[in-house]
């Protein structure tokens, strides 16, 4: 079985997108079937930094790609949606026939995989929320130099600040670093079109309607997404569990993967008895 993430560039939903795929002949030790894991993460973030995690789970297929404008998918013509985005990834489920999938959405990427939860129930098994929040209407913000410094796509758009900026973003009050040898600078219209996306959107109204597993992770030193964001979404989302963590930041998935992943693989392999009320 091939280790390597397979990357390609394909259109999908009127968009030209970079895909990667990892352990897609994955063979479950347990010679029990599981469904593959779509990966959303962070804003900014391309595919190559999910290696940590994707290399840790050997016998799941992983799904992600990277949005327009980041990492090496082209800029987009136009601003989009997160509901859209959620539309984009049903569209490549069809072009990869996988019929439903988990979903693991990261601080940004959270966004879309609430949004997807919501929009094809019938296509979504399990939901794991790290980092994230139920949107820019809703979300508590973080420390607020890292909010006006994000508001700045220059300060991401170039190999010079790119590290050192990400840097404080990700790592965000953790006290293990996250690594950046895998970053790309994503391009500024890019980096702008991901924040006015997150920016105009909110789960809220249909939070109480998630009727399926969903776990929601944290951690209590997280400067740029409270822990507070973490808590509404456990009270508004019926059934849901909340794993707390400390010291790992923001990217405390990256910064801490095999703590991370033993959690991950934990909830995703638990059997399902019957649908959430």
């Amino acid at each position: 079985m091939s280790r390597k993430a397979s990357y390609s560039m394909i259109g999908v939903a009127g968009r030209r997108l970079r895909i990667g795929q990892w352990h897609t002949d994955a063979a479950p030790e347990t010679g029990a079937e599981q469904p593959p894991l779509v990966i959303f993460s962070g804003i900014g973030m391309n595919m190559e930094m999910l290696e940590p995690l994707a290399q840790r789970m050997p016998s799941r297929r992983i799904v992600s790609f990277d949005l327009p404008g980041i990492g090496q998918s082209p800029d987009p013509f136009f601003p989009y949606t997160i509901p859209q985005i959620a539309l984009t990834l049903a569209a490549l489920m069809d072009r990869l026939e996988i019929e439903s999938a988990d979903l693991l959405g990261m601080s940004w990427g959270g966004a879309v995989v609430q949004q997807f939860a919501f929009q094809h129930r019938a296509r979504t098994g399990k939901l794991v929320l790290a980092a994230t929040s139920a949107g820019g209407g809703t979300m508590i913000p973080g420390s607020p130099s890292m909010i006006s410094q994000m508001l700045d796509p220059m300060e991401y758009s170039f190999d010079k600040s790119l590290r050192r900026n990400l840097a404080m973003l990700y790592n965000g009050g953790g006290a293990d670093r996250v690594s950046l040898n895998a970053a790309t600078a994503p391009s500024p219209l890019g980096w702008t079109y991901q924040l006015a996306a997150f920016a105009g959107w909110s789960s809220a109204p249909f939070l109480p309607l998630l009727n399926l597993p969903v776990l929601i992770m944290a951690d209590a030193d997280d400067q740029l997404i409270p822990p507070v964001n973490a808590h509404f979404l456990h009270q508004a989302i019926p059934g849901s569990r909340l794993e707390m963590t400390e010291g790992g930041g923001h990217l405390f998935m990256l910064s801490r993967p095999d703590a991370f992943i033993a959690k991950l693989n934990g909830f995703l392999g638990e059997p399902v008895c019957a649908p959430v009320d």
